[in-house]
């Protein structure tokens, strides 16, 4: 654990990482994208113009600023620069509805907002609603900054890095309610510390940046970690097959961390175009933020030529809570094992630890933990209990081995005739198809029971039917598991990190009650 502190003991902010690197590394690229690229001695030289302007521009410590944007330079300096001044840097992604934006700026009290309006339409349309004004600055161009909020009070500020708030996430809960997950710089330097011990990060690395800032493992996993270990951040603002193959080849890209989906729809482009993807430079490819398949994982480790990692975490805990080990490579779906410092407890329904193997609810705690949920004290006690243990909402099983299964949320779970149907395991076997891309399994209530219900997303130029993967499925699953409704779908709902919706399709699933069956 002494080397998993470093980070947090030597530093108080999140800014401060760099400095090793500009003394040691000042002409190293830091950060890059299509418009630009910055060594550590330009990003330290632009953190230091932005700061004395957000400033000047009337920001304060303890205020909330939205970063409205899509992945590149000028939010990823706009994020260190708020650290500088000690305000709390809440990035959202610049896809999200107007509504959901003007949400996000009167939950947060933000004190100004700016807007990255030079890469995407949507950002520009968001500056031009709030009547934002471009201005340039060096190094990231130009930027609109947003009016100021003369009514938005300051949280306190605190020396202490385990107290004061460097960034803030909205999470993409599904009740409806803003849920904002408070993470104190010390967090994020623990995090920053743990990849760089457990997947041996360093100036060598080059990282491919695809996962938005507006989630936090494009925040902290990509951004903070890249910045904390001397490496190359190249960022991209939207994903596409053929880009990440373009990166792949001719970026000489070491680090390649995504969603599942994301390197299924790399597979898929490679093979209709013929793209061969193994002369790479890669030495580590990882999945998070979405269950692995058997087939995936087999499929991709084939095309590559070496072996695909996988992760577990959540906001909550600035993401990470297990990853496998480099040197312990696994040929099943397990997410690996607790990072330095994190604790993990499998539970029964009243808090006790189940057998080894059984399934439970998912409780973590570590240095890693969120200060809490803002403006929602309620909800964080809910979540967090006197010991300290965070509630996870998943369900999840731990193999002797110390191997950590996860079988979906709580809250997804489906109890068919008094029978638990857990989404991720129907998932997986569908995904098993050689025609399928991704699916999602819901429950649909009906009269005294609940029924699964399937979506599909299928390769293109796929023609299977619902009942010869019904077929399939039966070879793979108990009778109860079996869908009762396969849908197929162009694409399933997705939020920009590539997260499934599974509040959307549930809806379409209720619409869908009284349609014929598939």
């Amino acid at each position: 654990m002494q080397e998993a502190r470093q980070l947090s003991e030597q530093y108080s902010r999140i800014h401060q990482i760099i400095e090793p690197w500009v003394s040691q590394l000042p002409d190293g690229v830091a950060l890059q994208d299509k418009q630009r690229r910055l060594t550590y001695r330009e990003v330290d030289a632009s953190i230091r113009h932005v700061s004395g302007r957000l400033i000047a521009l009337g920001i304060r410590p303890g205020d909330r600023v939205l970063v409205v944007a899509e992945n590149c330079v000028a939010a990823g300096v706009l994020v260190m620069a708020l650290s500088a001044v000690d305000a709390w840097a809440v990035v959202v992604n610049a896809r999200l509805s107007a509504r959901e934006i003007e949400t996000f700026l009167d939950h947060s009290g933000a004190r100004r907002a700016f807007y990255t309006h030079t890469v995407g339409k949507d950002a520009g349309e968001h500056a031009a609603r709030h009547g934002a004004v471009a201005e340039s600055w060096p190094g990231i161009g130009e930027v609109a900054i947003g009016p100021l909020n003369e009514g938005a009070v300051a949280e306190p500020a605190w020396d202490d890095p385990r107290k004061q708030t460097a960034v803030m996430i909205y999470t993409s809960g599904t009740s409806g309610q803003p849920k904002a997950v408070m993470l104190s710089h010390a967090n994020m330097l623990h995090i920053a510390q743990v990849i760089r011990t457990v997947r041996r990060l360093g100036p060598q690395d080059k990282i491919y940046g695809v996962l938005p800032m507006a989630h936090i493992m494009g925040l902290s996993g990509n951004l903070v970690a890249a910045l904390a270990c001397g490496s190359t951040l190249l960022l991209e603002d939207l994903f596409s097959p053929q880009a990440l193959a373009n990166a792949i080849l001719e970026e000489r890209l070491t680090i390649l961390l995504g969603v599942p989906v994301m390197f299924a729809k790399l597979l898929d482009w490679c093979r209709s175009t013929g793209t061969d993807i193994s002369k790479h430079s890669l030495r580590i490819i990882g999945v998070a933020g979405s269950p692995l398949t058997p087939k995936l994982k087999e499929d991709v480790e084939r095309a590559f030529g070496m072996v695909l990692q996988n992760n577990y975490g959540l906001s909550e805990m600035a993401p990470t809570v297990t990853q496998t080990v480099l040197s312990e490579p696994r040929r099943d779906c397990s997410v690996g094992k607790p990072v330095p410092g994190v604790e993990l407890r499998i539970v029964d329904e009243h808090g006790k630890d189940v057998v080894p193997g059984e399934v439970g609810a998912l409780w973590v705690r570590g240095p890693n933990l969120m200060l809490g949920y803002y403006r929602n004290e309620a909800m964080t006690r809910e979540a967090i209990n006197a010991e300290g243990w965070f509630n996870t909402a998943d369900l999840g099983r731990q193999e002797p081995d110390g191997g950590v299964f996860i079988m979906g949320r709580k809250k997804e779970l489906i109890i068919r005739s008094g029978f638990n149907v857990y989404p991720t395991e129907v998932e997986q076997a569908l995904n098993s198809h050689a025609s399928v891309v991704q699916s999602a399994v819901v429950g649909r209530e009906v009269e005294g029971n609940e029924e699964v219900i399937a979506f599909v997303e299928m390769a293109p130029g796929a023609t299977v039917t619902a009942d010869e993967l019904k077929i399939h499925l039966r070879a793979r699953l108990s009778p109860y598991k079996i869908p009762a409704e396969i849908h197929f779908m162009a694409q399933l709902p997705a939020a920009p990190t590539g997260k499934i919706l599974k509040n959307a399709l549930k809806d379409l699933a209720m619409k869908s009650a009284e349609a014929p069956r598939g």
